[in-house]
């Protein structure tokens, strides 16, 4: 029997239009009538994920939040949080004097604030060979609700444990250098590319799996109890995890091959078409 609905954001929660559909939505909110918890599982912040909350009605169902990639789980209710694990002080701003030697834009979060060198270079290309060109640093803090600050030295401003350390750059230069930013690293954090724009660090061994195993021991699931959805690298370990685990139609090839079954894409509502072919009575 299904009790959680774990839930990648981009790319699998939201269509191509970053919306919720409704169809989607239904089939969402029918679930936690039947007493089926959610949980959203993403890269972003937690106030990054209220606006998905809200759409879903979660605050009223006890919904879970795995933040930062796994480094933090909350009831999104109550703020209790199950498991945080972010960077040391020290780590944090090794990784940030570390990035001064390469052309990206570092981005940290603290509060309701997001910190950047220099707000107005964040210009790229959305993939490799791509014309498509936006501005990286508006789209991630208007996403989220961040307010947007500048700190001409990251390193020396960040004094606090650090959940994630998001790089921003051009696809293709990423692509290029990645391996070289997280050398110094490879055995101590956690590296990888959440977007063709995006590399990010976080703690050693932090992942979607661990967090939601952290959390829901304590809570009294179990992962066969449970149905994930995802569409990228970072969601492997979720899909494995699961006594269930859902690629979207649009999910890379690699995820694919990693989950039990492929759906529908995010923009043909494959995660209500997975939950209604699943859940028995929820149509």
């Amino acid at each position: 029997m299904i009790r959680a609905i774990l839930l990648d954001i981009d790319g699998t929660l939201a269509n191509s239009k970053k919306i919720i559909t409704p169809k989607t939505k239904e089939a969402l909110l029918k679930a936690q009538d039947k007493g089926i918890r959610l949980v959203i599982a993403s890269g972003r912040a937690d106030q990054g994920l209220y606006q998905w909350a809200d759409v879903l009605d979660m605050q009223n169902h006890h919904g879970i939040f795995v933040c930062y990639n796994g480094a933090k789980v909350m009831d999104c209710q109550t703020k209790e949080v199950f498991f945080h694990q972010p960077m040391s002080i020290e780590e944090g701003k090794e990784v940030l004097e570390h990035m001064k030697k390469f052309r990206v834009s570092p981005i940290i979060i603290k509060d309701e604030y997001m910190y950047t060198n220099d707000v107005f270079s964040g210009m790229i290309h959305r993939n490799i060979g791509s014309d498509i060109v936006f501005n990286v640093i508006e789209y991630e803090s208007r996403g989220n609700g961040y307010i947007l600050c500048e700190k001409k030295d990251l390193a020396a401003f960040a004094d606090y444990p650090i959940e994630k350390i998001l790089t921003a750059g051009e696809p293709e230069y990423l692509c290029d250098h990645y391996e070289e930013m997280g050398a110094p690293f490879k055995d101590r954090l956690s590296c990888m590319f959440t977007a063709p724009f995006y590399y990010e660090f976080t703690a050693k061994n932090v992942d979607k799996a661990k967090a939601i195993d952290a959390a829901f021991t304590k809570l009294g699931y179990a992962a066969e109890e449970m149905i994930a959805f995802g569409d990228a690298e970072n969601d492997t370990s979720m899909l494995e995890y699961a006594g269930i685990g859902v690629a979207m139609g649009n999910a890379t090839d690699a995820l694919k091959a990693a989950a039990d079954e492929v759906t529908l894409s995010n923009d043909e509502d494959g995660i209500a078409a997975s939950l209604y072919r699943h859940i028995d009575g929820l149509r």
